[in-house]
């Protein structure tokens, strides 16, 4: 399965230029063979943006939703973006996925909220594992600092996730997370993870790009630098059921002596 990953924009001002960015991915993607495109966190309406958050707020079928659904559509590949999600007077940060026939797939409200960035504008979701099926994979959401906790990608690999989709909004001076901290999530967890950051400025935010691609034996797929980039990654299945067969972390694990934690991942 060929994935896209969409780097960008680097310079986001409002919704419907960062729609219009989205869309000519999207179509660059369909180009070159991959058949989903992964965004960032917050990719429809900024993220850094202060009281314009609740502004840009919407369901999870409004007009962005309703115009996502439609790039889906005319370039026939899945989108996967983020945006501020309104529900009962309520604002999640969130992912929302699209299938080819503009379809919503999965709905994902970010679990983990980073600081007052997001405690002062968003609540917390209180699902960890939202899942789809695409192209034969198994998909799992998480949103930028969620992937920082193991027991996070852990639950996702108990729940049969291979392949963990994490827009991100990955600001300096944490560059280590995306260069260290993803490639040990996918090796101790055995899963892929794609890990896509924005780029750019945005207020005081400098936000550090480095989006990546992981296979599950820790070896790099893809590799973003600072700007804007559209990245085309391979996943293959293959390379998956080799590493779990090489790398038994899931199946050695003594959960004899720590059943706390599968209580709290079941």
């Amino acid at each position: 399965m060929r994935a896209a990953l969409f780097q960008g924009p680097e310079l986001s001002f409002d919704v419907a230029a960062n729609l219009a960015a989205i869309a000519s991915a999207a179509q660059t993607a369909a180009a070159a063979g991959a058949s989903i495109l992964v965004c960032p966190e917050m990719a429809a309406t900024g993220y850094n943006i202060g009281s314009l958050i609740a502004e840009r707020a919407e369901p999870a079928d409004g007009p962005i939703a309703a115009r996502i659904a439609e790039i889906a559509r005319e370039s026939g590949i899945a989108v996967v973006y983020g945006y501020p999600e309104a529900d009962g007077g309520v604002v999640y940060n969130s992912v929302q996925v699209f299938d080819p026939s503009g379809t919503s797939l999965a709905n994902y409200r970010k679990t983990h909220l980073f600081g007052e960035l997001d405690r002062s504008h968003f609540a917390a979701g209180d699902e960890l594992v939202v899942q789809f099926d695409h192209a034969g994979i198994r998909c799992g959401l998480l949103i930028c600092y969620d992937v920082e906790f193991p027991e996070a990608v852990r639950a996702h690999a108990d729940r049969g996730i291979q392949w963990l989709v994490v827009p991100t909004g990955l600001m300096s001076p944490y560059e280590f997370i995306a260069e260290s901290v993803v490639p040990t999530r996918a090796y101790e967890s055995q899963l892929f993870v794609t890990y896509v950051n924005r780029c750019g400025t945005e207020a005081d935010l400098d936000y550090c790009g480095s989006s990546c691609a992981i296979a599950p034996d820790g070896t790099e797929l893809a590799r973003a630098g600072r700007h804007e980039e559209l990245a085309i990654v391979d996943l293959e299945l293959d390379v998956l059921r080799r590493s779990r067969r090489e790398n038994t972390h899931l199946d050695d694990r003594r959960v004899d002596l720590y059943p706390f934690m599968q209580e709290k991942t079941s």
